[in-house]
């Protein structure tokens, strides 16, 4: 005999209530999962200053401030993707609650990866470096992470007036996607290197010239219109097949067991990927092109 499936929105529903709303209570849950956001971001703020305080007074070696304020980053992405899911399967969906969960993504993906991105790549480099190498490559530091916050609230900002976006090079019409690299997976990216890195302090200027660009390309990236998978179209209550349980499983004792690459992979993975649609989506025309003039010659 088949056990009926639970409806967790049935469930939730105020029986007092005429039109069916859910319960008062109900709206708690995914608020709860975006306050743990917020916490989390203020504490990778902490983490990062006091990872500063640790370097200055002369450990300039692996960092455990940084690391922790890496994970807790790292956390708050999932906390994150957690709070809108939950507000969807409840119906628990409010313009309050998506303006707590924009200001608090200004804190978490915002501020506090951009005072870890700059306490670990740009304020303790080299003494012996040229001065005024130095002084532009700090002076670069202070305006590419200004811009990466910038840019990472007008892509909040978009998101909360868009109703149904639709990227430049428009994919798949069965599956969902962000318009631009959503600022969680900008944080992440920071937050990954920094892990990936033992959140040991760069001190050479080419590496912090390296880092700039790197942010420069998240930031611009957060404000394209070029498409990324959201991946909300994914129903995490429907039953799942024994391949993807397994694969599932693999991802998860990789992800135990090695950590630093496989999480820097994935973030690698994933912001690439926009920018090799978009450049597949241009380089296209060219070949539907060349393709009838090529079998005429034939």
């Amino acid at each position: 005999m088949m056990t009926p499936r639970v409806n967790l929105r049935e469930k939730l529903i105020d029986p007092n209530s005429p039109d069916r709303r859910p319960r008062r209570a109900a709206y708690a849950l995914p608020t709860l999962f975006t306050a743990g956001n917020l916490f989390l971001g203020f504490l990778a703020i902490l983490k990062s200053l006091e990872g500063a305080l640790w370097a200055h007074a002369g450990h300039l070696g692996p960092n455990p401030h940084w690391e922790l304020a890496a994970k807790v980053i790292g956390i708050a992405v999932f906390f994150d993707g957690l709070d809108g899911r939950i507000a969807r399967l409840t119906n628990t969906t409010s313009e309050f609650g998506r303006e707590l969960d924009s200001l608090a993504d200004v804190i978490s993906f915002g501020i506090a990866p951009a005072i870890l991105a700059f306490v670990f790549g740009f304020q303790f480099l080299d003494p012996s470096a040229p001065p005024e190498i130095r002084k532009y490559v700090l002076q670069a530091g202070y305006f590419i992470l200004f811009m990466f916050v910038c840019c990472g609230s007008m892509r909040l900002a978009r998101f909360n007036i868009t109703t149904n976006p639709v990227p430049r090079n428009p994919g798949r019409p069965d599956r969902k996607y962000f318009v631009g690299l959503p600022i969680p997976a900008a944080a992440g990216m920071v937050a990954a290197v920094v892990y990936a890195a033992d959140a040991e302090p760069v001190v050479q200027w080419t590496l912090s010239a390296a880092w700039a660009v790197l942010l420069a390309l998240l930031s611009f990236l957060m404000v394209s219109t070029w498409r990324y998978r959201s991946f909300k179209d994914i129903n995490l209550l429907s039953p799942r097949s024994p391949r993807s349980v397994v694969l599932l499983g693999m991802l998860f004792y990789l992800i135990w067991n090695f950590s630093k690459p496989v999480l820097l992979a994935m973030a690698i993975a994933y912001v690439s990927s926009g920018i090799l649609v978009r450049i597949a989506g241009l380089l296209r025309p060219l070949f539907t092109k060349s393709a009838p003039a090529g079998g005429s010659h034939a």
